[in-house]
């Protein structure tokens, strides 16, 4: 079930699903560890003598307050005459996710009504071993195991915090479903500890005016012993709970405008769908530099794994995206968690953990009974291409200073020695990590590596190391030139695997093949780049009314409709229609050549969820979320594309006088000249 709303502050993050369940709390680092194992923790509320969980049979609407981190999720229940208003954040500074009611009575006669908070922790992912308790100190239930605490408190709007009733006791062992059975008579036990596998509820009572509103608080504070959580709590009450989410409201808002990327002027839902995007990254980036591809826990259920790893492919490509929206802030330690994990021989494996460490892979070490490097060479060259782009951009010496020798020398080296004879690199496993081989994508991303590395050398004074690596990639274009473009095709294909006497050719159409122009190794205009691109438009559209693009000729990952169906050539993928645009927007010659753009990403913004959240993949007929959902790199490549078509827009439209761009409103025949998009 794809995750609707995550929240979080680079330590704490929460995941909320579709049915407002949460679903995943990752402390101490984004990705690592998740504490809720993928459970659910429920939310009920009792009235009028009975108990309704609010997942069941309630209707819900959840987005984002207005350019933040602090949700807006309204339930409403016309059966029972209430609607509650719902406000959760994970303070900006503080591991606290505080959380508002505010439930409205539709009813002309007052009443009592008591909310109720189910906590099912699996602490480190694991049920086994934990401990709930009933804490008299601070009137709250606490779980705990080793260094991991969390403390759950409530209060009213007005009056001494601590909770009305507690129960704390066991769950998924010997037929037990968990205590949250205890709340549905609207009384509580009052069972004051368990260990093993446990979870406890917790509840607040209030009274609600004749049609009038009552306001209740919940949180959860998340320490590594009971003196941190307990120090959280007594903040969360001195401050009080609104003050906390007023101020990281403040802060997000302010996040999410410190710079100016004149998106403004952008049809509504595409400025709205960029601004979710870059808030919705955030989330994704650890406190130290990790940037998680998803944590999106119910993956788990496909090959017992997650996302929840950092690679550093979409890592680099979701840096770039925040680089050119100006937040260089957040992607500066990104880089230094590359430095951090690289291999001394220069290069990088699979994936990472949040916090370095190699994680798990399916790529083996050994083929046809030789030694192989398990690696997708596309992740090493485009660290480099990243941080070119981040230091042209930002232009702080200082920071790079220390990447030069280890991280830049360092891969620029590897790539050099990692080739053919002829100057292609040597085989490895392509983006999609399905093949071994030399892949176009995987060409194009250490081609612009090695620039990338050229570039530094020749500003470091290396002009000898400078020269020497773009020349590696000259040799690199050119066999490209001679063995990835196919004649007989008519276009360049996606792999070549060396068969001894020369290279198999793998002729299925695949997006990917668009990074040939996406990391500059052709121009968008070369003819053999848009005979290719076109092929990928004509072959690999979805023909169903959902449309979109897809990875490429017969897919079958999270394949949701029968093979032979001739409209799926694959479900819809983000990054691939997006891919696409860019194709378009690199290519227009005038404002109107950028209409498929636009189109395109309105697509995008009209297949988002509610809260602007967008999957991997869509279903081609439904359009529902497919695979992990957020996933970081949909976003980045959203944010990508957008900034990109901005300034294309804005290169058309120039003053005459000083030669800068002019805003839309600014140019002459603006009433008149307004593009219409249509779905």
């Amino acid at each position: 079930m794809a995750r609707d709303i995550p929240i979080g502050n680079g330590s704490l993050l929460v995941n909320f699903d579709s049915q407002y369940y949460i679903r995943d709390i990752y402390f101490p680092h984004v990705g690592d560890e998740n504490h809720t194992d993928g459970h659910r923790f429920r939310l009920g509320v009792w009235v009028d003598g009975r108990l309704s969980w609010v997942h069941d049979g309630w209707r819900i609407t959840q987005e984002y307050e207005e350019e933040t981190l602090v949700t807006h999720v309204l339930l409403e229940n016309e059966e029972l005459g209430l609607s509650i208003l719902c406000r959760d954040a994970v303070d900006f500074h503080e591991n606290v996710l505080v959380r508002q009611f505010v439930l409205h009575n539709s009813h002309p006669s007052e009443r009592e009504a008591r909310l109720f908070f189910h906590n099912d922790f699996h602490i480190a992912e694991t049920e086994v071993g934990d401990t709930a308790y009933y804490d008299p100190a601070t009137k709250a239930l606490i779980h705990y195991k080793g260094p991991r605490w969390f403390l759950v408190n409530a209060c009213r709007e007005t009056g001494t915090a601590g909770l009305d009733q507690y129960a704390v006791g066991k769950k998924e062992t010997t037929g037990a479903e968990g205590t949250w059975r205890d709340a549905e008579d609207g009384e509580l036990s009052g069972n004051a500890a368990a260990q093993g596998a446990v979870d406890s509820v917790g509840a607040v009572h209030c009274t609600l005016p004749p049609n009038g509103e009552a306001t209740l608080y919940a949180w959860i504070a998340a320490g590594t012993d009971y003196a941190e959580v307990r120090v959280l709590d007594k903040l969360t009450r001195e401050k009080g709970p609104q003050t906390l989410l007023h101020r990281t409201e403040c802060y997000w808002r302010l996040w999410a405008n410190v710079e100016a990327n004149d998106v403004e002027e952008l049809p509504p839902e595409i400025c709205d769908a960029f601004k979710h995007s870059l808030l919705i990254l955030r989330t994704q980036i650890d406190k130290e530099g990790g940037i998680l591809a998803a944590t999106d826990y119910d993956i788990i259920s496909f090959a017992r794994d997650t996302y929840a790893y950092v690679w550093t492919r979409d890592g680099s490509l979701v840096a770039s995206a925040l680089d050119m929206a100006g937040y260089g802030s957040s992607t500066q330690p990104f880089f230094q968690f590359c430095a951090r994990v690289m291999d001394p021989g220069g290069y990088f494996l699979h994936k990472y953990t949040p916090q370095g460490s190699l994680a798990s892979s399916w790529h083996p070490w050994t083929r046809d009974g030789r030694r192989q490097l398990p690696v997708q060479e596309d992740e090493t060259g485009l660290v480099l291409w990243a941080l070119w782009r981040h230091f042209d951009k930002f232009h702080d010496l200082e920071f790079v200073k220390p990447l030069y020798r280890p991280l830049i020398i360092g891969a620029a080296e590897w790539m050099c020695a990692f080739r053919q004879e002829n100057g292609l690199p040597q085989e490895s496993y392509d983006l999609w990590e399905e093949r071994s081989g030399v892949h176009a994508w995987t060409v194009a991303a250490t081609w612009a590596g090695l620039q990338a590395a050229s570039r530094f050398a020749f500003v470091f004074g290396e002009t000898d190391l400078a020269r020497r690596y773009a020349g590696v990639a000259e040799d690199m274009k050119r066999a490209t030139d001679a063995y990835l473009w196919s004649e007989a095709l008519g276009r360049f294909v996606r792999t070549v695997t060396p068969n001894g006497a020369g290279y198999d050719i793998d002729a299925v159409l695949d997006a990917s093949l668009c990074g040939l122009f996406l990391f500059g190794m052709y121009e968008a205009s070369d003819p053999r780049i848009v005979v290719t691109v076109e092929a990928l438009r004509e072959k690999l559209a979805v023909r169903t009314p959902i449309g979109g693009l897809a990875r490429y000729e017969g897919d079958v990952y999270q394949r949701s409709v029968p093979p032979d169906d001739a409209d799926v050539p694959g479900n819809p993928w983000f990054i691939c229609t997006l891919w696409l645009a860019q194709w378009d927007i690199a290519r227009a010659q005038s404002p109107e050549e950028l209409g498929p753009a636009l189109a395109a990403l309105s697509w995008v913004a009209q297949r988002s969820l509610h809260s602007g959240v967008l999957a991997e993949q869509v279903h081609p007929y439904s359009g529902e979320p497919l695979s992990v959902s957020p996933l970081t790199w949909s976003h980045g490549s959203l944010v990508q594309t957008v900034l990109e078509y901005v300034e294309k827009l804005s290169g058309f439209h120039r003053c005459p006088t000083c030669g800068r761009p002019l805003r839309e409103r600014d140019r002459p025949g603006y009433a008149s000249s307004r593009l219409t998009v249509t779905a």
